[in-house]
C-alpha cells in the first residue's frame, strides 16, 4: 500500500460532523463558526446527535471525520458523548478522525478520544514560528503544538496529521522550511499545506485591503509551494493531492472518499451532505439548526439534484486534484462517460503546454501545472 488510494469499498460513505464553535475566530478564518460563549453547546451536540440518528441505516459509513470549528473547545464530557455517540452506530469505521486545537488537547482529552475509537487526529498548528501565529489569530503557542502532538503520539495515536500555512506575510522561503523542518521532525504521518487565502470579510483581509500588512507576491508564494513538495516527498511524505502530504499507508481516507466524488453526509449547521445522489446544505446557524432538529425539521436550506453533467465534471475535477489524477476506466464506470471524449479540448490545450499527462490509462495534472491548478481545473467544471 502507498500514500495514494486505500482501497474501500464501492459503497463506501464518508460522515463529516460539523462543530461550529471557537473559542475565538481566527484571522484568516472564513468558514462558518460562532463562539462557545454565546451558545450553549449541550443543546448543539443534542441536536448533532439526534441529526447522526436520521442516518442510522447507513451501514456503508466507512470513514467519520469530526471538524470545525474547534471540536476541543467543547466540554470533554460533551465531546466524549459525540465521540461515542458515532462509535457505537458505526463501531467499523476504518478511520475515525477528529480535529484537534493544540492548545485544548490535553492527556485527559486524549484518553477519552482514543478509548471512543477515534484512531486518527489532526491538528490546526499552521506554523512554528510564534509571530506568524500571532498574525493568523491562532491562540496557541509553539510549545503547547510540540507537547500536544507529542502526547497523541505518547498515547498511542499513531496516524497523526498536522496543518500548516505557507505565504503569511512576513514570511520567507527560509521561515517556511524551518516549519516544514519542524513538522517533519516530529514523526507525523500527515501534513497538509495550504497557501494562505485572504477570504473577503476577515480581519486579515481587511488589514491587507488598509495596508497594515501586504500579502506575499505571486513568484514567491509558488515558491514555497515548489519548497513543500520538494521537502516533504524527500522526507518521505508523498504528495497524493495538491495540497496533502502522507508518509506510507497514511493518505486520509475520508478526504479520499471525496476526491473520488463518493458519497458523504454532512451533520451540523453549514455542513453540506452528497447523498442519494442530491447534494444539500445545512441551515448555517447554529440557534435556527437546533430549532430545526428539535422540532422534527430537515435542517438542510439548500438542496440540488445532481444529474449526469454535474456528476461528470465534479468527478473530473475532484480526481485531477489528486497525484493520482483520473483512472480512466474507472472514470467511465462511475460516470458513464469517455473522460478523453467528453474533455478533449482542454485536455489537449494544456497537454500540448506541459500541464496535463496522458499516460496510458491515466490521466493527471502535471507537476508544473499544481501551482495554477484551479484555472486549469476550471475547464472541467462544466460541459
Amino acid at each position: 500500500m502507498n500514500a495514494h488510494w486505500v482501497p474501500l469499498h464501492d459503497e463506501a460513505v464518508g460522515l463529516y460532523i460539523h462543530v461550529p464553535l471557537c473559542d475565538g475566530k481566527c484571522r484568516y478564518c472564513g468558514f462558518y463558526s460562532e463562539p462557545l460563549a454565546d451558545h450553549d453547546p449541550a443543546s448543539l451536540v443534542s441536536a448533532l446527535i439526534a441529526e447522526l440518528d436520521r442516518y442510522r441505516a447507513a451501514s456503508a459509513i466507512r470513514t467519520a471525520y469530526i471538524g470545525g470549528g474547534s471540536p476541543t473547545c467543547l466540554p470533554p464530557e460533551l465531546l466524549g458523548r459525540l465521540v461515542e455517540a458515532v462509535g457505537s452506530r458505526w463501531p467499523s469505521l476504518q478511520e475515525f478522525t477528529v480535529e484537534c486545537n493544540p492548545g485544548q488537547t490535553n492527556g485527559s482529552v486524549l484518553s477519552m478520544l482514543r478509548c471512543g475509537g477515534v484512531n486518527r487526529l489532526s491538528f490546526g498548528i499552521q506554523s512554528f514560528h510564534a509571530d506568524e501565529l500571532v498574525l493568523l489569530g491562532r491562540r496557541h503557542s509553539v510549545e503547547q503544538a510540540v507537547r500536544a502532538i507529542r502526547s497523541a503520539q505518547e498515547m498511542g495515536f499513531d496516524n497523526v496529521g498536522l496543518d500548516l500555512i505557507f505565504a503569511i506575510p512576513g514570511s520567507t522561503p527560509a521561515s517556511w522550511e524551518f516549519s516544514l523542518q519542524s513538522a517533519v521532525a516530529l514523526g507525523v504521518q500527515h501534513i497538509s499545506a495550504y497557501s494562505l487565502s485572504f477570504e473577503p470579510g476577515t480581519p486579515l483581509d481587511e488589514a491587507r485591503q488598509s495596508a497594515t500588512i501586504h500579502s506575499i507576491d505571486e513568484e514567491t508564494d509558488r515558491a514555497m509551494y515548489e519548497l513543500a513538495i520538494d521537502y516533504l516527498n524527500s522526507a518521505g511524505l508523498v504528495q497524493y493531492e495538491i495540497s496533502n502530504f502522507a508518509r506510507e499507508g497514511f493518505a486520509c481516507q475520508h478526504n479520499q472518499g471525496c476526491w473520488l466524488n463518493r458519497p458523504y453526509i454532512g451533520i451540523g449547521p453549514a455542513a453540506g451532505s452528497y447523498w442519494q445522489g442530491r447534494r444539500t446544505l445545512n441551515v448555517a446557524d447554529i440557534d435556527r439548526y437546533v430549532g430545526r432538529i428539535e422540532a422534527g425539521l430537515d435542517p438542510a436550506e439548500q438542496r440540488e439534484q445532481t444529474g449526469r453533467a454535474d456528476r461528470i465534471c465534479e468527478t473530473a475535477v475532484l480526481n485531477l486534484r489528486t497525484r493520482d489524477g483520473i483512472d480512466l476506466p474507472g472514470f467511465r464506470q462511475a460516470t458513464g462517460a469517455d473522460f478523453l471524449e467528453v474533455f478533449s479540448a482542454p485536455v489537449r490545450r494544456y497537454e500540448h503546454q506541459g500541464l496535463i499527462e496522458v499516460d496510458g490509462n491515466r490521466v493527471r495534472l502535471a507537476r508544473k501545472a499544481l501551482g495554477v491548478a484551479d484555472s486549469v481545473l476550471c475547464d472541467f467544471s462544466a460541459l
